[in-house]
């Protein structure tokens, strides 16, 4: 079991869970242990596309929590929460009601290179302590600004007028929180908002499509077929070139040696051997491939 199980996670389900639902299955399907991890929290009031990795793709990870991903996510106006989503306490009100046009006029500001300012009730570890865990304790969180980018954003169309919600779509880069994203909108428009719905409907190369049900993973456990749910470890590397190494190159990157009389452009690539087997990924410089991750399949 190297690969990935793409789970269209719903909500209520936090991403641990899910990782702990996918060791459960395998387990019942008579797997035994297998090495599992996802790449890219997602929320437990978010749904979507949740990459977990096993075995060996479990080393792509890192590389999936660096990807840009796609949200859908509506915002309603008019009430700010400390969580800055459902399940928060009130903090702020306001009656004003941004209209679609106004809404579309401010949306440039949080296009391309931003600097946001992450939720108190987030991940981020402030003097060794999370966030969230801080804020619950009600002591004062002061977050930092970061740097992120965001690739794309988009208003849903609906009705003309004063609106209480508004749904969008954003392609973001990594540490992009669209609960920050939401609330910065809303001050924008003059109001105040918070999340009310949120779908990651991509993660890195991995989209609605490649998802299944949380049934269908059950499903598994009770004698489903594998093909149904598991994708190959080289679905992860479908943005990286591929390149075909020799039998004498792919023993030395196996054995984490440096391979050199390469005549491949420099870059990153993901190795494959005669049989077209990932070995490693590879970064190709001056005539040499060097090992940056190998693969034990």
């Amino acid at each position: 079991m190297n690969g990935w199980i793409i789970l269209d996670k719903p909500v209520g389900l936090g991403s641990t869970q899910a990782v702990g639902a996918v060791k459960r299955v395998c387990r019942e399907a008579g797997l035994g242990k297998v090495k599992v991890g996802h790449g890219g929290t997602l929320d437990p009031l978010a749904s979507g596309v949740l990459p977990i990795a096993l075995g060996e793709a479990t080393k792509l990870c890192g590389r999936m929590l660096d990807a840009s991903k796609i949200y859908d996510f509506t915002v309603k106006f008019g009430t700010e929460t400390d969580g800055l989503d459902a399940e928060g306490e009130v903090v702020a009100t306001s009656d004003v009601r941004p209209t679609l046009a106004e809404i579309e006029a401010v949306l440039p500001r949080f296009t391309g290179p931003i600097e946001q300012v992450p939720p108190a009730y987030s991940a981020i570890k402030i003097d060794g302590q999370r966030a969230y865990d801080r804020a619950r304790k009600g002591e004062a969180v002061e977050m930092k600004a970061r740097s992120v980018t965001i690739h794309a954003l988009e208003l849903h169309p609906a009705p003309a007028g004063p609106r209480e919600s508004a749904t969008l779509t954003a392609h973001v880069s990594k540490g992009t929180y669209i609960r920050s994203l939401v609330r910065d909108i809303a001050y924008a428009v003059g109001t105040v908002g918070h999340v009310t719905m949120l779908r990651r409907t991509k993660a890195g190369p991995f989209d609605l499509e490649h998802a299944i049900s949380l049934d269908k993973l059950n499903a598994f456990g009770q004698g489903a077929a594998q093909s149904e749910i598991f994708l190959p470890l080289e679905a992860g590397l479908v943005d990286i070139p591929a390149l075909n190494l020799s039998p004498e190159a792919a023993g030395a990157i196996r054995q984490g040696r440096v391979w050199t009389g390469g005549s491949t452009d420099d870059g990153l690539y993901w190795g494959r051997d005669s049989e077209m087997r990932p070995v490693a990924l590879i970064e190709a410089l001056a005539g040499t491939l060097k090992v940056v991750r190998g693969f034990n399949l």
